[in-house]
């Protein structure tokens, strides 16, 4: 699914901002609503304020700094998922080597990002967000496989996935996106998406997050 076809013409992508740097989400508040196709209309300095300031009408994608006053917003992103099952959450961080970047992903991240990425790279991985994907920096992927395989390995389990769905799970693992990987692999994204659903199934899970964690708990990957 594609942007155009989440946001309609007069619907355009909602986005709310958790960061205690009042300049951070001020300019991220301008760089979004200056940007056609995109809104950003809530903004807040903590996670507390955030889960009971969205409402009932939450955003498509929450930017959700890490490290944040009060409760952090790697533990932060667990209560915004639980009230918001729908939405999205992006992680922020200044370091890619941050150690909450794998805690993040456990408790329902769907992606997490440099704050030093370029505002038209944001832009994008908020779309790839809001559309499913599990966007990444390229620093931040390398450091969550780095995690994962520091981790004790549990004992390998049998599975069903195809040599093809393996290959697919690891290239998602990567932080590449929907897009990217139908391009490699010379497919349609709507291939892609439907191999997705295919490893969801098939692995009782339920995000991008929680496919990648498990094959690397379990030594598929």
């Amino acid at each position: 699914m594609s942007k155009d076809q989440i946001v309609g013409k007069d619907r355009p992508l909602c986005v709310a901002v958790v960061d205690d740097d009042r300049v951070t989400r001020e300019g991220l508040r301008l760089i979004i609503n200056s940007t056609p196709g995109y809104r950003c209309e809530h903004v807040f300095d903590s996670v507390e304020a955030g889960v009971v300031g969205l409402g009932s009408d939450p955003p498509d994608v929450l930017l959700l700094d890490v490290r944040l006053p009060g409760m952090d917003g790697s533990q932060g992103v667990r209560l915004f998922r639980e009230r918001y099952p729908d939405l999205k959450v992006l992680m922020l961080t200044n370091y890619a080597e941050d150690d909450t970047v794998f805690e993040s992903i456990c408790n329902g991240a769907c992606g997490y990002l440099l704050k030093k990425t370029p505002p038209a790279k944001l832009l994008d991985a908020v779309s790839e967000a809001a559309c499913g994907g599990a966007p990444m920096s390229p620093q931040i992927a390398a450091r969550v496989l780095e995690v994962f395989r520091k981790s004790k390995p549990a004992s390998k389990v049998g599975h069903n996935l195809t040599p093809h769905e393996v290959r697919l799970l690891g290239l998602l693992s990567e932080g590449h996106s929907y897009q990217r990987v139908a391009d490699g692999l010379s497919v349609t994204i709507n291939t892609i998406r439907h191999h997705i659903r295919s490893i969801y199934e098939k692995l009782h899970v339920h995000s991008k997050s929680e496919a990648v964690s498990k094959a690397l708990k379990h030594g598929i990957l």
